[in-house]
């Protein structure tokens, strides 16, 4: 079938929606209360549930996000994100101040982090370029196999990454006389990451380059008959992606501190697709709903049962989420207020 031009294809003029709807749209009332709940919670509780819960699930979420826009609007399902993540971390501990003095190269702040971003997102490119290609689970063997790849060069590797000990002592720098490491520092940092993240994703799958992308996902030979470069906006997926796991990773390297082969150990990159699909690889916010139940089975569950048996409780409520709502949690909301609201009557006298 021939190529047709894109600049031949004429889609259908789309009304522009009035300045009323769109601030409708931005201020609904749930995403206010949700927003004000979220801004007020880190005064009402306390400094561990701030830090080790909240500001965990916030910066998992965001690494999750990645994940959720490539698998839910490009069907490319990756679980080299976490590796994206890692190369963010070890980049910031190289590029900047960590324990390892003989390593980490002393930049500051302010050029180290752009910086980091810029070689995570182009690893995130070059990933995407290698794996784009293939469909299903060829993409997720590829994805995996560059996982593995890097974490066997970094734990061996003792020049660069300091091998199985990594780089310690890496924490967010103090700007304005503010200890971004402390619990309600580090919260709104992350808060305001998570909510820039959302907002792009949101945005992105609205415009021309998002809806291609959902078409490509739908059906590439269609879109590529039509003229839309294909493996450009699989490329170009990944790039975007990969910032927001990049930011995702400095976050998570000043979380902990430190950053370890550990860190980007093959459990890692499962346990980042698990955290996307319980709360739906479909909606952006899912993978914050699914990095907060993460977190807390994780942080409360060696109160029911030993600490080695956390991945058997992580396996049975992923189970459960899958069989019941293929969706995740998202999706089972979705379920229940539908039939709800179907039988409005059911609980009446």
């Amino acid at each position: 079938m021939p190529r047709v031009p894109l600049a031949a294809v004429q889609l259908p003029p789309v009304a522009p929606a009035s300045r009323l709807e769109s601030w409708r749209r931005v201020f609904n009332p749930r995403r206010v209360l949700v927003l004000l709940a979220l801004l007020v919670f880190p005064f009402v509780a306390t400094p561990f549930i701030t830090f080790q819960v909240a500001g965990q699930s916030l910066v998992l979420g965001l690494v999750a996000l990645s994940l959720t826009f490539l698998g839910g609007y490009g069907g490319m399902v990756s679980l080299a994100q976490m590796t994206v993540a890692g190369i963010a971390g070890y980049s910031l501990a190289i590029l900047g101040t960590s324990s390892g003095a003989d390593i980490s190269h002393q930049w500051p702040w302010w050029a180290a982090i752009p910086a980091t971003l810029l070689i995570a997102t182009a690893a995130a490119t070059l990933i995407g370029w290698l794996s784009v290609r293939t469909e299903g689970i060829y993409t997720i063997m590829i994805t995996l196999a560059i996982g593995v790849a890097f974490y066997y060069l970094v734990l061996q590797n003792y020049t660069l990454f300091n091998g199985f000990q990594g780089l310690r002592e890496v924490y967010p720098p103090k700007v304005l006389g503010i200890d971004w490491r402390s619990p309600l520092p580090f919260y709104f940092l992350s808060l305001a990451c998570a909510l820039a993240g959302y907002a792009l994703v949101r945005w992105t799958v609205r415009t021309p380059f998002g809806i291609a992308l959902q078409g490509i996902r739908d059906n590439p030979r269609r879109m590529a008959a039509l003229g839309f470069h294909v493996v450009a906006h699989r490329v170009a997926a990944y790039a975007l992606a990969g910032l927001i796991a990049a930011v995702g990773g400095v976050l998570l390297v000043w979380y902990n501190g430190l950053i370890t082969p550990g860190s980007v150990h093959t459990s890692w990159l499962i346990n980042i697709l698990v955290i996307a699909v319980l709360g739906g690889m479909r909606h952006p916010i899912g993978a914050f709903l699914g990095a907060i139940v993460f977190v807390l089975l994780q942080t409360f569950a060696i109160d029911l049962i030993d600490r080695e048996r956390f991945n058997l409780v992580i396996g049975v409520v992923f189970l459960a989420i899958v069989l019941f709502s293929p969706d995740g949690l998202l999706g089972l909301w979705a379920k229940l207020r539908s039939r709800f609201a179907s039988n409005p009557g059911a609980h009446s006298p």
